[in-house]
């Protein structure tokens, strides 16, 4: 296509309205305008001026309306492909000011931005001022081509041909309910984290400790108290924490909650939350565990909550000694404070010295904490070689240590019989049979131990060997052991080992019956709970009491009542 010039100044102007025969609802989404300029009055291959091409749709898919500025490539003729070699966008790292304000010029006369009469005649004369500047100091610019395009009173959208269609879904005919996944569920909403900090900033320097609640305002701080350590605080229950923080300090369950509204990243409101909380009245052990969550990393906070368990006897402090050592995860080091807590106060008592090493052992097949695991059984290890004799017990550090070592050995014997066991081809007899023999034959030395071992499950009873005879096997798929040992006081007891199975869930479980078994003893309330003990010797092995009981059928079955 072909247009007049009409040269008027420095600049050649066409001023002609060019009507392409393609329609817009036939433009694809890839479509590109290029514009070549010739010069007729020389011949066809000196005439060449240069060439620019242009994209019809933005990035958005809108349709490109008002002037645009093309640089024309010298020499070139508009390819017009995909990757075109004359793109008329002038590169984001070559555009200056006078680009900037052709844009926002651009956007003016499209009505994108708002006229305001007197500023437009300012703006646009000190825009003059910077083209007059710019154009002498780039004399020597690239050629322009200017072109305008329609512009429409609502934007053009591209759109393909059926993109409305809806197509049924392939559950719509099912009952299950679909999970949708929301990056945004448990993340801080900014606004109002910036509107805390603004509230606090304001009566930072305004504090009247003597500031008590109203009644609604004291009913609804009594309602945060009641939630659990999972649920997240709102921005204004913990704006009525933060103001109410003085009155609050005689109440002991408020301290945890107190401590979560506090913005730890605020120095000043940091060091005023320390020194309430030594001021503040005494928790419970069990609400120590809330602040060795990884919701506290404050190293003075959970310096206070090992100084809270401090106070915890030995059978409080087992109870929880499963969820302590899970919390060595979260410490900022290696060798914390925690840590050595629970290695000082597990010199003194052999079951928490036994427990803690079982735990801390299973930890260490987590890459990711195993270094942390490991560096904890060192210390362990070392504090408990340097007891002397009678620090706990009649035996010394080292005989106590080695003890405690011979219970992984003898695991891994069991775990060597199970897998001789399982091999063995035939029901449950021939296993039966075959496990007594090695008992009694080739593992003979596991029927009288040299030394007496502690037994994992209760480490103040003493093992000394296995009673092949009373030994048996479980008709199930995984083939546990049933195993008696002797012990050194004359009696016996029984425990199933089990290989192929993670305990830690069971371990859970019996731990959490055992410590409400503990709490309603303690109220006065006893339910006559037998709860067996459960320990998980590594990922997929563990052992369990055996006790003996009856099948609930038998018991009904009897004709004495229960």
């Amino acid at each position: 296509m072909r247009t007049r010039l009409e040269s008027t100044g420095p600049s050649y102007c066409w001023n002609e309205l060019i009507t392409l025969s393609t329609k817009y609802r036939d433009l694809t989404a890839n479509s590109q305008l290029a514009l070549t300029v010739w010069d007729v009055s020389c011949d066809k291959n000196e005439g060449l001026i240069g060439g620019a091409t242009i994209h019809l749709f933005n990035m958005k898919k809108q349709l490109k309306t008002g002037k645009h500025k093309l640089r024309l490539w010298p020499g070139k003729e508009a390819d017009g492909s995909i990757c075109t070699t004359t793109p008329g966008k002038v590169p984001k790292e070559e555009r200056g000011e006078l680009e900037r304000l052709e844009k926002l010029v651009n956007k003016y006369e499209r009505g994108q931005i708002q006229r305001v009469d007197w500023l437009d005649r300012l703006a646009f004369k000190a825009m003059d001022k910077i083209k007059e500047r710019e154009s002498n100091r780039n004399a020597s610019s690239h050629l322009c081509l200017i072109v305008d395009f329609s512009s429409f009173e609502h934007r053009v959208v591209f759109q393909e041909s059926g993109a409305n269609f809806l197509i049924p879904s392939p559950i719509a005919s099912t009952n299950e309910l679909v999970t949708v996944w929301d990056p945004e569920v448990g993340k801080v909403n900014p606004s109002e984290h910036k509107q805390l900090k603004l509230a606090r900033s304001l009566t930072r320097g305004i504090i009247d400790k003597d500031l008590k609640p109203s009644i609604s305002e004291r009913k609804s701080i009594q309602r945060i108290l009641k939630y659990p350590p999972t649920r997240t605080l709102s921005g204004d229950e913990r704006q009525l924490l933060w103001k109410f923080r003085f009155s609050s300090m005689s109440e002991k369950r408020a301290l945890t909650k107190f401590l979560r509204c506090v913005e730890w990243s605020d120095v000043q409101e940091a060091k005023q939350a320390v020194e309430l909380m030594g001021r503040w009245e005494m928790i419970d052990v069990s609400d120590a565990l809330e602040l060795l969550s990884p919701v506290f990393e404050s190293e003075e906070v959970r310096a206070y909550a090992v100084s809270v368990l401090d106070r915890a006897d030995d059978e409080e402090l087992q109870c929880y000694l499963l969820q302590l050592v899970q919390a060595l995860r979260f410490e900022r080091s290696d060798k914390s404070r925690l840590s050595h807590f629970l290695v000082q106060r597990s010199l003194h008592n052999i079951d928490l010295a036994s427990f803690l090493r079982w735990y801390v052992a299973v930890e260490l097949h987590d890459p990711a904490y195993a270094k942390r695991f490991y560096c904890t059984y060192e210390i362990l290890e070392e504090n408990m070689m340097k007891l002397g004799v009678g620090a706990n017990g009649d035996e010394d550090g080292f005989k106590l240590w080695q003890s405690l070592v011979r219970q992984t050995e003898l695991t891994a014997q069991l775990c060597s019989i199970m897998r001789d066991v399982r091999n063995v081809r035939g029901g449950t007899q021939k296993k039966i049979e075959k496990l007594r023999h090695l008992l009694s034959g080739l593992l003979s030395e596991l029927t009288y131990f040299e030394e007496p071992i502690r037994s994992p499950l209760a480490p103040g009873v003493l093992i000394s060997g296995i009673i092949p005879s009373e030994s048996s096997i479980f008709k199930s798929a995984l083939h546990p052991l049933r195993l008696a040992f002797r012990t050194a006081s004359g009696g016996t007891c029984k425990i199933i080992f089990k290989k192929g199975d993670d305990l830690r869930q069971d371990q859970l479980v019996i731990q959490m019956v055992s410590l409400m078994d503990r709490l309603l003893k303690l109220e006065n309330l006893d339910l006559l709970l037998t709860p067996y003990r459960v320990l998980a010797t590594g990922h997929d092995e563990g052992m369990v009491e055996f006790i003996q009981s009856k099948p609930l059928a038998q018991v009904l079955s009897s004709p004495t009542s229960i």
